[in-house]
């Protein structure tokens, strides 16, 4: 069998520009989130199948990547089913791996709980530009805070990392998954029909109000219902304030305090921020994810085309694994999708050290390389990063390379200094 040297479809190499960008960020992330009193937490890239296909994941739970039983477990048998080979699977996301770790160790934790974690999860989805099947993701959680303290945190919090990156104009909308339910209700939209019609609603920027409308039919919602409910969202976009619209057209659908609610967590982050961010309430945002239960946001940064982020509110998903329900609400920054903007902008790390290289002349005598070693030493008490390497005999193409590779500063050592 031929050894293949491209990685597997949907992951890649990181070559080294990139990665000291994605270790600026890192590190960026954890600097700011610990501002904000988040602790750094880890949990295993494998988790147990049950705990990934318990209807939570939304479409995630058919992009699992199953993980064959081991040892005396695995034994393979004619007829054999996925069940009977796998008993876990790659993470999806590190929303259902922080709940188990929760529920495991909720004795030994804080409350509120505030979680900070990054790490890869894998999705067997389709490659395309910023997704990837294997990817990082960097969240923040709060878990035992039922007020909306917890929501106005995470998106401060998110907002300024966005900020000291070096994003301004970027926007957050923000929803709830109950005035979701409640526009659908008031429309004629039978509950049961909920989770496919916001499937559809999720479509509205790519598909626009008479997709939606054809969508809607096709499941049974005539003219009727389907212009009411569209109606709806054109009276909330065009309104000065459009809570107050939302207000009056769900009068008797929803509680005044859902609404209020929103409002609170809008205005407090707008006087709280310290990046230059927009806030908005959009009544079309849904977030794909089952678990959700109240205000959800989402991010979007410039004409990046899709969200570089998201999260909100899953009250009830702490619950499934200790039969008592805590509050708990995250925000997802969407870690790759920044890095391939960064990329793409040229993205240059800032503050970083001097780099100064040492081409070396080959066949060095051991006295006057530990000369070599003794200056690359001083420089880097100094606090410069200096890389010795071998001298190539295309030294102009060597060099090129190294500016490349972010060396600012070459020295070169010959045999014989007087060369």
């Amino acid at each position: 069998m031929a050894l293949i040297k491209k990685p597997v479809n949907g992951m890649k190499d990181i070559l080294p520009r990139e990665m000291r960008i994605r270790d600026y960020l890192i590190a960026l992330i954890k600097d700011t989130y610990r501002s904000f009193g988040f602790t750094p937490i880890e949990t295993p890239v494998v988790e147990s199948l049950p705990n990934l296909l318990s209807k939570q994941g939304g479409d995630n739970e058919k992009l699992i990547f199953k993980v064959m039983k081991r040892g005396e477990k695995f034994r393979p048998f004619d007829g054999a089913s996925e069940e009977d080979l796998a008993d876990s699977g790659l993470r999806y996301d590190l929303t259902v791996p922080l709940v188990r770790y929760y529920a495991n160790n909720a004795n030994d934790l804080p409350r509120p709980f505030k979680a900070l974690q990054i790490g890869p999860v894998f999705r067997a989805d389709r490659p395309q530009r910023g997704r990837f099947r294997e990817f990082y993701q960097c969240d923040i959680d709060i878990i035992g805070e039922s007020g909306n303290l917890a929501e106005i945190e995470l998106i401060l919090a998110t907002s300024t990392l966005l900020g000291r990156i070096g994003f301004k104009g970027f926007t957050v909308h923000i929803n709830d998954r109950r005035i979701l339910r409640a526009m659908a209700s008031a429309a004629g939209v039978r509950d049961e029909d909920c989770d496919k019609v916001f499937i559809i609603l999720d479509k509205m920027d790519k598909i626009g109000a008479e997709g939606v409308s054809r969508e809607l039919s096709e499941i049974g919602y005539g003219q009727e219902v389907s212009g009411a409910y569209l109606e709806m969202f054109e009276k909330i976009r065009e309104a000065e304030e459009p809570l107050k619209a939302l207000s009056t057209l769900l009068e008797g659908h929803i509680g005044e305090d859902v609404i209020g609610n929103l409002d609170t967590i809008i205005n407090a982050c707008r006087k709280g921020a310290e990046a230059d961010f927009n806030l908005v309430f959009d009544p079309s945002l849904v977030r794909g994810m089952g678990y959700y239960t109240g205000p959800i946001f989402e991010i979007e940064i410039g004409d990046f085309g899709s969200s570089c982020g998201g999260g909100g509110r899953y009250d009830r998903m702490v619950g499934k694994f200790t039969g008592q329900d805590a509050p708990a609400c995250g925000f997802s920054v969407g870690f790759e999708r920044i890095i391939t903007i960064l990329m793409e902008q040229g993205y240059e790390v800032p503050g970083t050290a001097g780099r100064v290289a040492f081409l070396v002349e080959k066949g060095m005598p051991a006295e006057r390389l530990s000369q070599v070693m003794d200056e690359a030493r001083s420089l880097r008490a100094e606090g410069l990063e200096v890389s010795v390497v071998t001298m190539a005999k295309n030294k102009k193409f060597q060099k090129e390379q190294l500016s490349g590779e972010g060396f600012e500063s070459f020295r070169e050592f010959y045999i014989n200094p007087l060369s």
